[in-house]
């Protein structure tokens, strides 16, 4: 997906406010990054998805400040105060998994996605324990269906995570997937990047003692193909289903890599109009090559440095 111009105010208040929080008592210097982001911008290949954009403005805050991590104290409350939440919604998942007509794949699904809302790169008014508690079955039947048919014992399933905070509520689609007897490898950014999660954030809620987790090798708020190592690059490959979390990776993917399954919320105007959902709503979502793409939605060899 190509970076559009509803994009622009977009990045420019994300680089107010991370400048802000790099040097929060030296507002000359706050100044400089936004102009020379700015300058950045306007040079930029709009072609490339919004995360691939977004990493541009991350280098350009650690040359300027130092500052690799700029999230770090809203990272770590963001797994707390989720984790908090989990023994309520294990003993849900439990009790759905009970019911003769439950389906506690589904109801792991629908919290994993709520769990999207926790995004820093986007300004979006939400209630996450509220939203939880009054969780509806909003996800494409149709599908979910197409996900179950793909899951067979054994099975390798790969996720590719997304934000802290959300990692923690992904665990509940991880242990439903290794209920159903799968091989599940979770995926985190290999450097900090807004609140996305890395491997101190697997490490810390948990999910490393769950299943295997890797790094992408990306520095992007999204599974940018040609920042991934070629390792992780084969993983995918050898994957017998996807699963992709958070809305930068859908950015990233959508019309690159077909039969990736993508759980995200929708939380801008420009999702809004692609997905023909409304703001918060909860998508679930299989990919396609995008035929009309002038790169052919080619996949980067493995095998290639």
């Amino acid at each position: 997906m190509d970076t559009a111009l509803d994009c622009m105010p977009c990045f420019m208040k994300m680089a107010v406010r991370e400048a802000r929080l790099a040097c929060p008592d030296d507002i000359v210097l706050q100044q400089d990054i936004v102009v020379e982001w700015g300058k950045t911008l306007a040079k930029l290949d709009l072609n490339d998805p919004p995360p691939a954009i977004a990493r541009h403005l991350a280098e350009l805050i650690r040359i300027k400040t130092g500052c690799g991590d700029l999230y770090r104290d809203d990272k770590d409350e963001a797994n707390r105060c989720v984790a908090a939440l989990m023994p309520g919604l294990e003993a849900r998942i439990a009790q759905e998994r009970a019911n003769d007509d439950g389906d506690a794949l589904a109801l792991a699904l629908e919290f994993a996605i709520i769990g999207n809302y926790i995004d820093r790169g986007v300004e979006l008014e939400f209630d996450l324990e509220e939203e939880i508690s009054n969780v509806a079955r909003t996800i494409s039947p149709e599908v979910l269906n197409s996900l179950k048919g793909d899951i067979f014992s054994g099975a390798k399933v790969l996720i590719l995570g997304d934000n802290t905070g959300e990692i923690v509520l992904d665990k509940l689609l991880v242990k439903e997937f290794k209920r159903m007897g799968c091989d599940v490898t979770f995926a985190v950014r290999s450097y900090p990047v807004i609140n996305d999660a890395t491997m101190e954030d697997a490490v810390t809620v948990g999910m490393t003692r769950l299943c295997r987790v890797v790094e992408s090798g990306v520095d992007t708020p999204g599974t940018i193909l040609e920042r991934c190592t070629p390792e992780f690059l084969k993983i995918m490959e050898q994957a017998d289903v996807i699963l992709s979390k958070g809305l930068g990776n859908f950015e990233a993917l959508d019309g690159r890599w077909p039969g990736i399954y993508c759980a995200f919320k929708v939380k801008c105007k420009r999702i809004a109009e692609k997905t023909g959902l409304d703001l918060g709503t909860s998508v679930f979502y299989k990919t396609k090559v995008d035929e009309t793409d002038d790169r052919d939605g080619g996949v980067p060899d493995a095998s290639s440095d």
